[in-house]
């Protein structure tokens, strides 16, 4: 089967004071219901919990963090771009099995792919990229990449909620909330806190 390479690529958690940014890149099946797609921002948690293991199963996905502590040394901008060109890499590792798997003739140079990100900066990838302002309301390869950037980190926050139940994670995710920033005052950053978080808007 002859077949468009399109792959989208989005980020989750450029917001927060603490924990990661999550980024992933995800070439959607050729039979996907793309109609279910939507920004992550506007699908409820049900749905995105929903759509999650479905883009999973049929499409061929790849998924990266960059840490607080890489954040904090090399700033937000450049750990989201660096998030996604991690998370395409991932992508790419898998290509070739998911073609296979799917009847789908591998692309002779992956150079050749073409590659959207939501926002004004493009990672540093090695293929046709490009990048547009609220392309993940636009493009459903970017809307299936910000579920699973999103979904990803939500799931590890509510992990980090176990271990530093203090701090509340599970609500709120990290982002700078009354609670967030009350507990902060009175106890002090937790340990995936971004210290650079405030300082540093590039």
């Amino acid at each position: 089967m002859k077949f468009k390479f399109f792959a989208g690529l989005d980020e989750a958690g450029r917001g927060p004071m603490a924990g990661p940014v999550s980024a992933a890149c995800v070439i959607l099946s050729p039979d996907f219901p793309v109609e279910l797609l939507n920004d992550s921002k506007k699908l409820s948690e049900k749905k995105r919990e929903k759509l999650f293991p479905l883009i999973k199963e049929k499409c061929c996905w790849g998924h990266a963090y960059v840490q607080h502590d890489e954040i904090d040394r090399i700033n937000i901008l450049q750990a989201s771009l660096k998030a996604m060109k991690l998370a395409y890499e991932d992508m790419l590792g898998k290509l070739s099995e998911w073609c296979s798997t799917n009847g789908i003739e591998m692309i002779e140079d992956v150079k050749d792919i073409d590659a959207m990100a939501d926002g004004t900066f493009a990672p540093d990838i090695d293929c046709k990229v490009k990048c547009e302002p609220k392309a993940d309301g636009n493009y459903p390869a970017v809307m299936a990449a910000s579920i699973i950037a999103k979904v990803e980190r939500d799931h590890l926050m509510m992990e980090y909620d176990k271990k530093y139940p203090e701090y509340g994670y599970a609500r709120h995710k990290g982002y700078p909330t009354a609670a967030h920033l009350e507990v902060i005052r009175r106890i002090g950053p937790s340990p995936i806190q971004r210290m650079s978080f405030g300082k540093d808007k590039k």
